[in-house]
């Protein structure tokens, strides 16, 4: 398995293009626009220079994992001759059908079929090609260069040995897979979100601020960065569309998102991609400041 293609050259697609090319395999990185893959070759090309600058990689390192990418705005000229396909699109259900009843038709029947989704089941995702047996869940944690951590969901058809496979896979990778089944949230979201979501109702119901309840999960939970920070750089819209999915499945009100979380996204306050969640965000900057709407 050398080849590789990745669909999606956002935040997870760029940086599960350039973990794949990092260790050597062949990665097509594809898209709707040149304009996007830009932006996410661009990307790429700054997070390597981090690396050189830490010394953990060298200029030749960066200059041969930026050779194992090419680009493409086709799905059908990006997935010739791949061994597997990394789909990391917007969490959005039926975009993510129609991509992989594509995916099926236009790849080689033993082409094994990926997602990087966060929440949504990969049995449904499955259900709509030919080869649920071959459809299995790679959800990569942000940033995927530097994070250890993948989830491997099987879905209700996925084989022991498609499983095998993307666990050595993702071994090869330098990550820890861990696998799961095809249950809402999986594990990391599951527990993750109903924390984020209480956090956001802590805010809503004026218990305390911003930067009281983050500075609470920091120092007295031992979290690198307090839930309300991690929701604007997950995005909150991103938040929003796993609290859903939660909520559907188990049809439990515990997992209904806050109103707050609604209505930031309804208004456009993603978090880092849009500039303003809870904090103000200058080009995804560390310096941050509690955004106007919530100062005291």
């Amino acid at each position: 398995m050398k080849n590789i293609a990745v669909i999606g050259s956002g935040t997870m697609g760029n940086g599960i293009a350039h973990t794949f090319a990092q260790f050597g395999y062949a990665v097509a990185l594809i898209d709707i626009s040149q304009a996007s893959l830009d932006k996410g070759i661009a990307t790429i090309s700054k997070n390597l220079d981090r690396q050189v600058a830490k010394e953990t990689i060298t200029e030749s390192d960066k200059a041969a994992t930026l050779s194992n990418i090419k680009t493409y705005t086709s799905i059908e000229e990006g997935v010739k001759n791949v061994d597997l396909v990394v789909e990391a699109a917007t969490e959005n259900i039926d975009l993510k059908l129609k991509i992989f009843a594509d995916l099926d038709k236009l790849t080689a029947p033993g082409v094994i079929l990926a997602s990087n989704t966060s929440s949504i089941s990969i049995t449904k995702i499955a259900s709509v090609t030919t080869r649920p047996d071959k459809v299995i869940g790679m959800h990569f944690m942000n940033p995927v260069p530097v994070m250890k951590l993948v989830e491997i969901i099987r879905g209700y058809s996925t084989t022991d040995e498609v499983t095998d496979l993307i666990m050595d896979l993702s071994r090869k990778l330098n990550k820890v897979p861990v696998e799961v089944n095809d249950y809402p949230g999986f594990v990391a979201n599951r527990i993750l979100m109903p924390m984020i979501n209480e956090a956001i109702c802590t805010l809503f119901e004026g218990v305390a601020g911003v930067e009281e309840i983050d500075t609470v999960m920091k120092l007295g939970m031992a979290h690198p960065m307090g839930p309300l920070q991690l929701a604007d750089f997950i995005g909150l819209d991103v938040c929003l569309a796993i609290l859903e999915v939660l909520h559907d499945g188990f049809g439990n009100p515990k997992y209904a998102p806050c109103p707050l979380l609604v209505n930031m996204v309804t208004a456009g306050k993603k978090g880092i991609k849009s500039g303003e969640g809870f904090y103000s965000w200058n080009h995804g900057t560390k310096d941050l400041i509690v955004a106007p709407n919530f100062k005291k």
